[in-house]
C-alpha cells in the first residue's frame, strides 16, 4: 500500500546501496546528498521495491560512501542482494533549495528545452548519470528522437525553474541529421 506523499513522482533519490560491509549485516551506502551524512536526516529511506529502512550511519569509508546499519535483521547475503538498489525519501522531507541556482535534478524533468535563440528544442524527459556526470535526456519537438546533452554550464547555461525552461547550447554536431 502506498502512503500519501510517497508516489514515485514525490520521491527523490538520495543514495544507493553499494554492497555489504563486514559479516554482521552492515552495508555501504553511496550518498548523493551534498553532505553525505545528511542522507540519515530525512527519515526512513525507501528502496525501489518499496522496502523501507531506518539508517543508522557509522562512518565514511571514502568520499560519499558511508557504512550503515539498516536497522533490519539481515544477513550479509541479504544485504549483498540489495546492492544497487536506489534509496528514496519523500520530496517533502527535503529542504527547499536556498537560491535560484540550486535545484533537485527531479525538478528538471518536464521543463521545456530551448536553444539560445529561444527556439523550442523539446522537453527534458530524464536526467541520467552513467558515471561521467549528469545528462539531460531531451525529447526533440515534433518527433520521437531524443538527444543526450551534458548537464554542464557550457551546454546548459541557464535553468529557469520558475519560467519552466532550460537553455541548451548543444555540442557541435549533436543535432545534425544522420
Amino acid at each position: 500500500m502506498t502512503r500519501p506523499g510517497t508516489d514515485k513522482e514525490d520521491l527523490i533519490c538520495v543514495g544507493a546501496l553499494a554492497g555489504a560491509f563486514g559479516v554482521k549485516g552492515l552495508t555501504r551506502i553511496k550518498s548523493f546528498t551534498a553532505d553525505p551524512f545528511a542522507i540519515g536526516d530525512y527519515g526512513p529511506v525507501r528502496c525501489e521495491d518499496g522496502t523501507e529502512f531506518d539508517l543508522r550511519l557509522s562512518h565514511e569509508v571514502k568520499q560519499g560512501v558511508l557504512i550503515a546499519d539498516l536497522q533490519a535483521d539481515l544477513s550479509r547475503e541479504a544485504v549483498e542482494a540489495l546492492k544497487g538498489q536506489k534509496l528514496y525519501v519523500p520530496r517533502a522531507a527535503l529542504p527547499e533549495p536556498e537560491d535560484e541556482d540550486e535545484f533537485y535534478t527531479r525538478d528538471l524533468i518536464g521543463l521545456e528545452a530551448r536553444l539560445v535563440d529561444g527556439e523550442v528544442l523539446g522537453s527534458v524527459i530524464a536526467v541520467p548519470d552513467f558515471g561521467a556526470g549528469d545528462l539531460l535526456d531531451i525529447k526533440l519537438a515534433g518527433g520521437r528522437k531524443t538527444v543526450l546533452v551534458p548537464f554542464t554550464k557550457d551546454c546548459v547555461p541557464e535553468v529557469k525553474l520558475s519560467a519552466g525552461f532550460v537553455t541548451v547550447l548543444p555540442p557541435q554536431g549533436l543535432l545534425d541529421d544522420e
